[in-house]
């Protein structure tokens, strides 16, 4: 997938407010939401329903599971960061990975955050340093 085309899927979603578990743009999304909606914009339908998840990081039932999706149904990103490509973040140390976005450029990234949204925001020392993982969305949806 070209990164033009994933940066500008995310753009359109910029505004959106936050809205836990949710996946509508201009209505609410969280930050799985956003890249689920980019994945249905680009590739069609979602290949998975999405099982309910907590809010918060201390949730054990779910612990990896957005890596393990990431693994299964996105690629890994080539080096060096660039736009268009899937962060993963774990946001306390060494935990699993619990917040995503997308980069638009080597220091900005889309994301949804409490409060806030979906925005673009700069990818800043601090973010870089809780990055966990980095995808990029395949060519054609999974068969």
């Amino acid at each position: 997938m070209t990164p033009d085309l994933v940066v500008a899927a995310a753009r359109q979603w910029l505004g959106t407010p936050y809205r836990h578990q949710a996946s509508a743009m201009g209505a609410g999304c969280d930050c799985l939401g956003l890249l689920r909606g980019v994945w249905r914009t680009l590739l069609g339908p979602e290949p998975v329903a999405m099982p309910p998840y907590r809010a918060d990081m201390r949730d054990p039932a779910y612990a990896g599971a957005l890596r393990d999706a990431a693994e299964q149904w996105l690629l890994p990103a080539p080096q060096p960061m660039e736009a268009g490509q899937v962060v993963l973040f774990s946001l306390s140390g060494v935990a699993p990975a619990k917040h995503c976005g997308i980069l638009v450029g080597p220091n900005r990234f889309i994301h949804a955050q409490e409060r806030l949204g979906v925005v673009q925001a700069n990818l800043t020392e601090p973010w870089v340093r809780r990055i966990s993982g980095r995808f990029v969305f395949p060519d054609h949806p999974p068969t």
